[in-house]
């Protein structure tokens, strides 16, 4: 199997946009209080000997360490984030560049052209497009208040958790987490993608990127809480929204890691629904697939 452009995944900014980080707001007086996983932490087999794109480092599988730490049983809400960006009048990155990545087909027929990310054209820019306005003007969120936030950057993620008394998980952390305890498994619940025809994610099905079945209820997202939950408590690990992490990509590269897929990813073109999935994204970089969760300090 080749490996896909990640920008079939969650596409990245121009490089040379200009557009500086905005400045992290000062902590909220309470920490953000929605449902957390306390973990033990322990070691793990973490990665994969049989990873379809060795170029995203996946393997090889490898023992490896965590603290004991918490973290949140789903990503960051609308909901969430509008509590945020109220009480701040935090503007995210997608707001003050003026525009974000958009998958197409959620696009009228009659929306005016814009530019497609480079080879991916299913990505098209288009203004306006922010976490309030998805899909860009005359779109919201407003019944959707229980879904993934979604055009957050890895700087935004990172001003939210500076606000909220809370943290980025850690690559190593955030795979433990997903993982719920099983070893060597791609799934949450093990080794099949649709256990007896069981659908238990939200990922694209049908032939992408024209036709989407939804026969797993979602065209696009899908509640945080949706599915079922691992065996540790936590919600769309795989699938879904793709989820920043703290760490970078490579050691000497600004590219910061997403983990766990999206509702966007296919097996024909990109089979990264998995828990030891990784992908690089700019930290300023955002679409309609990629949020968030958090993580903080153990029992």
């Amino acid at each position: 199997m080749t490996n896909p452009p990640h920008a079939c995944c969650a596409p990245r900014r121009p490089e040379g946009a200009g557009v500086r980080p905005a400045a992290v707001p000062a902590p909220a007086a309470v920490a953000r209080t929605g449902d957390w996983c306390d973990l033990p932490g322990g070691t793990f087999l973490m990665g994969s000997d049989s990873a379809p794109y060795p170029a995203d480092g996946e393997g090889p599988a490898r023992p490896v360490t965590v603290e004991p730490f918490r973290i949140s049983a789903t990503t960051v809400t609308n909901e969430e984030f509008a509590a945020f960006a109220d009480a701040t009048g935090y503007r995210t990155d997608a707001e003050r560049f003026g525009w974000s990545f958009v998958f197409a087909a959620f696009l009228p027929g009659d929306f005016p052209p814009t530019r497609a990310a480079a080879g991916t054209p299913w990505w098209r820019q288009v203004y306006g497009a922010y976490w309030r306005s998805p899909e860009g003007p005359g779109s919201d969120v407003l019944d959707l208040p229980d879904h993934p936030v979604v055009h957050v950057s890895h700087n935004d993620a990172l001003a939210y958790c500076g606000w909220a008394g809370v943290r980025l998980p850690a690559e190593a952390e955030w795979e433990y987490a997903a993982r719920g305890g099983l070893e060597g498994m791609p799934y949450p619940w093990g080794a099949e993608r649709d256990p007896g025809g069981d659908h238990r994610m939200n990922i694209f099905r049908g032939t992408f990127p024209h036709t989407n079945t939804a026969a797993d209820g979602y065209l696009g997202t899908c509640p945080a809480d949706a599915f079922e939950p691992n065996a540790y408590g936590l919600h769309n690990t795989t699938g879904n929204v793709w989820e920043w992490c703290a760490d970078r990509f490579t050691p000497s590269g600004d590219a910061r890691v997403l983990k766990g897929g999206s509702y966007l990813c296919h097996e024909s073109y990109c089979l990264r629904y998995r828990t030891s999935a990784r992908m690089p994204n700019t930290p300023d970089s955002s679409s309609g697939n990629t949020g968030f969760r958090v993580a903080g300090q153990g029992p």
